[in-house]
């Protein structure tokens, strides 16, 4: 009896291993995949400028940093004595104007280096919707809780979004021909939009990267998919009913890793797995012989790890 209705997935021919460097951007399931290649000592570089969540702030991104188009004072704005740029998420912020121009400025050089030297490239697009900024009329990534009435709220077409993302690929594609670019949907629902303008949003999403895929290349994974039909109840979501609890994302990374994480890296998996819950261990007597072995045992491992992957970091 079939209790399930499972999405069929083969793996990839040109899979993830621990010589690959990824670059992921976009909304929350990069967050959720990214913790875990993090966990597992991938080499990655994530979100440089905070959780994207639309096409255009990926897309705007990607362009400037490529171009070194480096912020500007004008660019950004002041607000209860924080510093923020509508670019950014609201975690990238200082008290100095300058710290923050500095900060913006590094991350578009890291994004550029990242985004030349990766093997592959996961962008996840989480809604269609979005704000443009009255005053200056650009569309921006996050509008750090300033008044709604100084934007205007848009959904995007289906054109709209697939010319940004064959702007993303053709960057991408002239910078590091050699990247391999994946991308998904994310699960998670912006409700607080509404539910049937949540529907309209990720239908739109839907339309305009299956076109850009066909047309202009890309792999494509359905995490949504994998919310929507194989985990289809509210068991697997938190408190909240709309993001993936913890065993939902341990369930999508299984089927993310059986199709992009080569099976070669497994065993390595297993050792930095090991690793990780021996260093997380609290023993009852930290004085005793048998930790002080302990200790000894897992320092011994780690160097051995590091001699083969020397990028590994434990702490």
């Amino acid at each position: 009896m079939e209790l399930q209705t499972k999405i069929s997935l083969k793996p990839s021919h040109n899979p993830i291993d621990y010589q690959s460097k990824l670059v992921l951007l976009g909304s929350c399931f990069v967050e959720n995949m990214g913790a875990k290649l993090d966990y597992f000592k991938f080499r990655q570089v994530q979100n440089p400028f905070g959780i994207l969540f639309h096409p255009l702030a990926i897309e705007n991104l990607i362009q400037r940093a490529i171009a070194g188009q480096t912020y500007q004072q004008e660019e950004i704005f002041e607000q209860d004595g924080i510093w923020r740029c509508f670019d950014a998420h609201s975690d990238l912020r200082s008290a100095s104007s300058k710290e923050l121009l500095h900060l913006l400025n590094q991350r578009l050089k890291d994004t550029k280096t990242a985004l030349e030297t990766s093997s592959h490239i996961i962008i996840t697009l989480g809604t269609a919707w979005v704000y443009e900024h009255s005053a200056s009329g650009r569309t921006v990534a996050n509008c750090h809780k300033v008044p709604q009435k100084r934007f205007t709220k848009k959904l995007l077409s289906v054109t709209e979004i697939e010319s940004s993302l064959q702007n993303v690929i053709a960057l991408v594609q002239r910078l590091n021909p050699k990247a391999q670019m994946i991308f998904t949907i994310s699960p998670v629902r912006h409700i607080k939009d509404g539910f049937v303008e949540n529907q309209r949003s990720k239908s739109h999403l839907f339309a305009a990267l299956h076109q850009t895929i066909n047309g202009h290349g890309g792999s494509y994974f359905p995490s949504y998919e994998l919310m929507m039909d194989e985990l289809r109840d509210y068991r697997f979501y938190k408190e909240d009913m709309v993001h993936p609890n913890p065993l939902a994302v341990d369930y999508v990374w299984e089927r993310f890793k059986s199709v992009w994480i080569s099976g070669n890296a497994s065993v390595v998996m297993d050792e930095v797995d090991t690793l990780q819950k021996g260093l997380l261990h609290r023993p009852f007597n930290p004085d005793s012989e048998a930790h002080q072995k302990f200790k000894t045992s897992l320092r011994a491992k780690i160097t051995y790890l590091q001699e083969r992957f020397p990028f590994m970091k434990f702490e």
